[in-house]
């Protein structure tokens, strides 16, 4: 039994959607016409890449972090009352709001009530649930905790979002006060000081440098506007089309962890997704060359996923986790240190946890450090490129009081 979305219309002529579990398209049509509906599509829910093209598409659209945070713990609350994995599924389907997370979840369901493992079933579904995901829920089911290692999951899902959300609403007030600022001075020189240093030009006099300048950029920007649009445009596409190259992605991650600060904040960063990864999936019981293994797929700065790929071989090798992770470079001494403890005392997964934590607080404290400097900095040049225009506009004004007198 597969689940199914239906779009129908009724007897009014209403288009009505929803989801039907049943065998075959052929018996969700039958099911619709027995309603008295006339089914328009009938589609079932997958995500995988041999579908048609057209339902590919359809099903690319995957969870937000949100979504998903709110997904596992249900999910692990659920199990944890002892209710079967299906009729976990099927009340977190009725609980959601999102018809495409409805159709998503009994999709999930209905490979379960074949016979697949949860953790294959969400494979159904790869833009919603990612390698990470679905290799600690397998560990989950083969070890007979799923409900426990769920638990461990939805906070690992939680503390993800909450710290993304954290950096995004630190950016948020800059990039506007960046956006009004280029807005400002832009409405400016296209439309208030054409206006005025007009009057200028019509006396004759030989007009002030920065009041020629000002007057040769507003022409500038008012004749050649599509230019202008056009080189940012096609600055960003080359810029896009470089960064997807292998090999100048790969030069530019390594001299990220050069430039000073930006050195420390893509090491905070990226250090604090590996640990968190790894912890959970080492807590989860996923053998610890396979965890180094899927948590390099979350970091996201390539240079140190092509040192981490060195550390895993080490470590299959026999090394420890510490000595692999210090010859990979790039790391938090902090975080070596706590790893080595950890390794010694047989609490690893406790400790790249406590690591985790550490380096998040670091990341979010160096973020906020730096809103902090950009916008007084944000501020002054804001106020010193509109100085700069009323200047232009009242040297000629006090040329020409000089004039009379």
């Amino acid at each position: 039994m597969a689940a199914y979305e239906y779009i129908a219309l009724d007897a009014g002529g209403r288009q009505k959607k929803g989801v039907i579990e049943a065998d075959s398209g052929r018996q969700i049509r039958q099911i619709l016409r027995d309603q008295g509906l006339v089914p328009l599509s009938v589609d079932a829910a997958t995500d995988r890449a041999g579908t048609p093209s057209g339902e590919r598409w359809k099903w690319r659209r995957g969870m937000s972090a949100l979504d998903l945070a709110l997904f596992t713990r249900q999910m692990s609350t659920l199990l944890a009352a002892s209710l079967p994995i299906e009729e976990a599924l099927r009340a977190v389907a009725q609980q959601t709001e999102k018809r495409h997370i409805t159709t998503m979840v009994m999709g999930i369901r209905s490979r379960v009530l074949e016979g697949h493992s949860l953790a294959s079933s969400l494979g159904e579904f790869p833009s919603a649930f990612s390698h990470l995901y679905r290799s600690t829920v397998m560990a989950g089911e083969q070890s007979g905790h799923l409900d426990s290692v769920l638990e461990n999951l939805a906070t690992y899902t939680e503390r993800r979002y909450d710290s993304s959300r954290n950096v995004e609403m630190a950016m948020f007030y800059p990039v506007i006060l960046l956006l009004l600022a280029l807005a400002i001075v832009g409405g400016l020189l296209v439309y208030v000081v054409p206006d005025i240093v007009h009057v200028f030009e019509n006396t004759g006099q030989k007009l002030p440098w920065l009041t020629a300048a000002l007057i040769g950029l507003s022409e500038f920007v008012r004749g050649y506007a599509w230019l202008i649009a056009l080189v940012v445009a096609g600055a960003v596409v080359l810029v896009r089309w470089l960064a997807k190259q292998p090999d100048i992605r790969l030069e530019w991650d390594r001299r990220l962890f050069e430039i000073p600060l930006v050195k420390r904040i893509a090491r905070a960063g990226n250090s604090s997704r590996y640990a968190s990864t790894l912890s959970i999936l080492t807590l989860s019981g996923v053998p610890l060359v396979e965890a180094m293994t899927i948590a390099a797929e979350v970091v996201s700065n390539r240079w140190l996923k092509k040192r981490l790929a060195e550390a895993t071989r080490r470590v299959s090798e026999g090394s420890s986790l510490r000595v692999a992770l210090e010859a990979a470079g790039n790391f938090p001494p902090m975080m070596l240190h706590m790893v080595a403890s950890g390794e010694s005392s047989g609490e690893l997964d406790r400790m790249l946890s406590k690591v985790a934590d550490y380096q998040q607080q670091e990341l979010e404290r160096l973020v906020t450090t730096l809103v902090r400097m950009f916008e007084p900095a944000m501020l002054l040049l804001m106020g010193g490129l509109v100085m700069l225009i009323v200047l232009a506009i009242l040297l000629p004004i006090l040329s020409m009081n000089k004039l009379v007198v």
